[in-house]
């Protein structure tokens, strides 16, 4: 990429957006409110374009999705800052009011006094594109999942507080079909155990007449009818069912996820590398994008928020504490990938090592997510798949 003679910052809006362009001096030569749809956008990239101005935005996607767009199909060079990133250069500034002026001047000032600060984005495929969208409805449904289970959990809690501890895990397709049809103490107590257990062994739970019996007796402790429970019954069938239905969609969305990061060309490189399943690849293909933009796997495991963070004073205070910044999504992928790789006797040598320093699990892990973050970014830029480098047992040992 050449260098651009003006760096033009974007904060990006829902209706619109505010556009700040300053040259390499920064002296501000440009400043005016952009309308969100085609014509205004493609004004302000063509400006760019005969200008050799560079953009820069605190959105990788969504709403800016239509100027990375243009964009690209006209050769403009577009940077992303970071929301953590911006958030603490905003602070470099004068003035404490956040609004759209100064944040489109501070993406412009960062990108023209401390390039390397910026990641500059690719286009993205329609594969990866439809990947995104996906993983983007699939965190969204967790959350769905998460709320529902904390309304259901409160309703059970405010009015029988034995059954809810009875019930232990909710987000079960057996203990949901057991609140649709019997939300309260009174209906499992009509229904009785055998009808229970019947019901719950038809939908795989195990120890079904187990945990109908457990059911029953919390539902035999209480005596007292709280005001509301009537309504709270009906409640509890609504969400129980809501419940249901978006479990139910995080599964098939499971599948398509999974057809959909197998189109890339860097997922069997991602599987090979143990804990890494579809589901979290596809997360860690999205997050990462291009691994080009990453020099270093130092430059990615701080992109992800993995790289220790010092801590000195004087003399009292020495060490280093886990870092909060960065890709929160990508580290939580990674980490849960380390966990899951455990059972590999390499992994699980170097977490054991890490414990035995005097590590805790969350700690050792995090170390190990690290370490990994080293394997990954060389695989994915030599293109190469995962090799154990476990030394393999000697033709005598292996006739023996």
């Amino acid at each position: 990429m050449d260098a651009p003679r003006l760096f033009l910052g974007v904060d990006i809006g829902k209706t619109g957006h505010f556009a700040v362009a300053l040259d390499a001096g920064g002296q501000t030569v440009l400043q005016r409110a952009v309308t969100n749809d085609e014509p205004a956008l493609k004004d302000l990239v063509c400006w760019a374009l005969e200008r050799q101005a560079a953009l820069v935005v605190d959105q990788p996607g969504g709403t800016a999705a239509l100027l990375l767009h243009l964009c690209w199909q006209e050769g403009v060079a577009i940077g992303y800052l970071h929301g953590l990133a911006m958030a603490r250069a905003r602070d470099f500034y004068a003035g404490e009011a956040k609004t759209d002026p100064k944040d489109a001047f501070v993406l412009a000032d960062v990108a023209r006094a401390h390039p390397q600060r910026i990641v500059w984005l690719t286009p993205t495929s329609e594969a990866r594109a439809r990947l995104e969208l996906l993983c983007g409805y699939d965190a969204d449904l967790r959350g769905d999942a998460n709320r529902l289970t904390n309304r259901l959990r409160s309703l059970l809690s405010t009015y029988w507080p034995a059954l809810e501890q009875a019930y232990g895990q909710l987000a079960t397709p057996g203990l949901l079909a057991l609140l649709q049809k019997y939300p309260g103490p009174a209906t499992l107590t009509k229904a009785g155990s055998a009808r229970l257990a019947k019901l719950l062994n038809a939908h795989g739970v195990r120890k079904a007449a187990t945990v109908a019996e457990r059911l029953l007796a919390a539902a035999g402790t209480q005596t007292t009818i709280v005001a509301g429970a009537g309504t709270a019954t009906g409640l509890i069938v609504e969400l129980a069912r809501e419940l249901e239905r978006v479990l139910a969609r995080r599964e098939e969305l499971e599948e398509e996820i999974e057809r959909s990061f197998f189109g890339l060309p860097e997922a069997a490189i991602l599987r090979s590398l143990p804990g890494i399943g579809p589901r979290l690849g596809a997360r860690i293909a999205v997050e990462i994008g291009d691994i080009s933009h990453f020099s270093s796997p130092a430059q990615l495991a701080a992109y992800a928020g993995l790289g220790p963070t010092p801590r000195q004073s004087g003399t009292s205070i020495r060490g280093s504490v886990a870092s909060r910044c960065g890709n929160h999504r990508l580290k939580n992928a990674l980490f849960l990938a380390a966990f899951a790789s455990l059972r590999h006797p390499a992994s699980r040598t170097y977490y054991d090592r890490k414990r035995a320093q005097g590590k805790k699990h969350n700690q050792a892990v995090l170390c190990l997510a690290r370490r990994r973050v080293d394997v990954l970014h060389a695989m994915l830029t030599r293109r190469e798949m995962y090799r154990d480098s476990r030394p393999r047992a000697s033709a005598q040992g292996a006739a023996a």
